[in-house]
């Protein structure tokens, strides 16, 4: 890694400039929107804002995650932080099985706190 390195991958691939570009055009939609009173269309475009600068400083650092300023050798690289295939296989197996028990006890939850609001028993 040398100094100034950070924006070689517009550089490189040129298509990634639609990230940083895309955010400061949204931002600037979302000002208009907000002066027409469309706030759904502001909210979309503030949330395209927000996407297009998480997208601008991950596409600037890649595929660098941590990079080290002192000892670029030793940086944290998105293959050096991935997980073996195994263990990838083993967490997607258990969020197939927990993440529709906690969805449907979440659910239940915000049932009940409907039905308590309401005033209404909350049945098991």
């Amino acid at each position: 890694m040398v100094a100034g390195a950070w924006l070689d991958n517009f550089h490189t691939w040129p298509w990634m400039w639609v990230a940083p570009g895309g955010a400061l055009l949204s931002a600037v939609a979302a000002h208009l929107f907000l002066q027409m009173r469309h706030s759904a269309a502001a909210f979309a475009a503030s949330v395209l804002v927000q996407a297009g600068t998480i997208l601008t400083g991950g596409f600037a650092l890649f595929p660098f995650l941590l990079p080290s300023s002192t000892f670029p050798n030793q940086s944290l690289t998105v293959w050096d932080a991935s997980s073996s295939a195994k263990t990838l296989l083993l967490m997607l197996a258990g969020v197939v099985v927990f993440l529709p028990v906690i969805v449907g006890y979440t659910t239940w939850v915000f049932g009940c706190s409907r039905a308590a609001s309401r005033s209404k028993r909350c049945t098991t």
